[in-house]
């Protein structure tokens, strides 16, 4: 399998185009607030664009061949390329004092992680905090899920960049073609989106913040307007808004389009939507039950615990204040939740409830093997038997999953973590968790970290949102031959 260079770089060109207009539309939120990081937004989108067309201009009589290889390699670096660009408002503004923090603060957002450098975020103008928001909105349903739906000339190869960047372990075509699949779920997206917005401003969010949070709750990205995060608005209405929107949001796609479409066929054999519901249920009773004995309001301490089951089991990561009343072994709990993750196909990340359920069957079957050696027992999940190489594959990605976490986090306490820090700082980029780390009661900065802890912990958020092997892939010395 040849790489096809100048094809890769055709596609880059194309999607550094995409991306320009995203951050023109930004310097148009500074033209309307009248604020001076216009010109930042300008001249960042101009280089952006021009960098495209040459890219785009000096590749045209490439051949449009894309095969698994030239895919990974494609997706990997479409993320790190658009996380390069994307950072040139906060380095050339001065938002952010270096390189380091800007890349860190800008793949954070595309991979939906929500980490941040800023030490005030309610210091940055205007249209820098619409950026933040929007590199989650667009990181949250893919930039190759984008540009299938937007490009149809993006079509050639569209299988394995589409493979590539999904989350899940089997990818499900919705429409005949690729591209009526990625129009539908932009379109959903977008629809959800526009609803929570208008939600949000009913329940008193100003325009402006209804907006941000909207396109942060619906890829799970937690990124906030706010110091305090969401706790600044203290208002019972727009936290069960977001807790909606931020459950919505950790249900895969396809199953919302059934739903949508009213084909509740398709999904009532779908045992991760059923466990996804469970799970919630369970994480927000335990840890509500111990709050009965406390003096704190119930329905004030129903309504924390609730919030932050659905914010942690999503990966969103948005936090309220009085999540410090919750008992210390809700450590515990946290760490359990964001490995498990929400939904495949969904914006959240972590490992995905049906990775977890195929594991704890499989050890069931496995057991059971043991006491009828001659029984045949295939592994089913949504009623339907799952092929062994599918099973080995889960396996292999589960067991990687955790020793990627744990070198992650070895390799930060080298760096002078604590080790509370390390493991939350290595569990959280690795599950695109957001601000939730270490003493889980307030949102993580990472402006004190070294400079090579930014960077391995953007490493993490990378190969987190790609789920692993796309991005391991090409480290692999086999990987590059012919």
């Amino acid at each position: 399998m040849m790489l096809n260079r100048k094809f890769i770089i055709h596609i880059l060109g194309i999607l550094l185009i995409v991306e320009s207009v995203f951050l023109f539309l930004s310097a148009l939120v500074s033209y309307y607030y009248n604020e001076s990081d216009i010109k930042t937004f300008i001249l960042s989108g101009s280089v952006t664009f021009f960098v495209g067309l040459l890219f785009f201009l000096s590749t045209l009589k490439s051949k449009r061949v894309v095969n698994r290889r030239n895919g990974y390699i494609i997706v990997s670096l479409v993320w790190v390329v658009f996380s390069i660009f994307g950072c040139l408002p906060y380095y050339l503004g001065g938002y952010l004092q270096s390189f380091t923090d800007a890349f860190f603060e800008t793949i954070s957002g595309f991979t939906t992680t929500g980490i941040t450098t800023v030490n005030d975020i309610e210091s940055l103008p205007h249209g820098i905090l619409f950026w933040r928001s929007l590199t989650q909105w667009i990181g949250g349903m893919g930039i190759i899920v984008l540009s299938l739906a937007i490009l149809p000339f993006f079509n050639v190869g569209g299988l394995q960049l589409f493979s590539a960047e999904v989350t899940g372990i089997t990818f499900e075509k919705i429409k005949p073609k690729l591209s009526d699949t990625a129009i539908t779920l932009w379109t959903i997206y977008l629809s959800l989106t526009v609803l929570e917005i208008v939600m949000l401003k009913v329940a008193g969010m100003s325009t402006f913040d209804a907006v941000c949070h909207s396109f942060t709750t619906m890829s799970t990205g937690g990124f906030s307007t706010k110091n305090s995060n969401i706790a600044y608005f203290n208002s019972p209405q727009i936290e069960y808004t977001i807790i909606a929107f931020m459950f919505i949001s950790g249900i895969n796609f396809s199953v919302l389009y059934y739903v949508l479409t009213f084909k509740f066929s398709k999904i009532r054999k779908n045992e991760e939507l059923f466990f996804y519901f469970i799970i919630t249920a369970l994480f927000a009773i335990i840890l509500f039950a111990p709050l009965l004995y406390s003096p704190v309001k119930a329905t004030s301490s129903f309504r924390s615990v609730l919030f932050h089951t659905v914010s942690i089991i999503t990966t969103t990561g948005f936090v309220m204040t009085d999540f410090v009343l919750l008992p210390t072994f809700t450590v515990n709990i946290v760490f359990l939740l964001l490995f498990i993750g929400s939904m495949t196909g969904s914006t959240g990340g972590g490992m995905k409830i049906i990775r977890v359920t195929a594991v704890i069957k499989n050890i069931y079957y496995e057991t059971r093997r043991i006491i009828h050696p001659r029984a045949v027992i295939p592994l089913r999940l949504n009623g339907r038997s799952v092929p062994s190489n599918l099973v080995g594959n889960i396996l292999v990605f589960v067991v990687v999953y955790i020793l990627i976490f744990i070198v992650g986090a070895i390799a930060l306490t080298f760096l002078g973590f604590n080790f509370e820090t390390a493991l939350g700082a290595s569990l959280t980029s690795l599950s695109n968790a957001g601000p939730i780390l270490g003493k889980v009661s307030a949102p993580l900065n990472c402006t004190e970290f070294p400079v090579a802890a930014k960077w391995l912990m953007s490493l993490l958020m990378l190969i987190g949102r790609l789920e692993i092997f796309t991005v391991l892939a090409l480290f692999m010395p086999n990987f590059w031959k012919k």
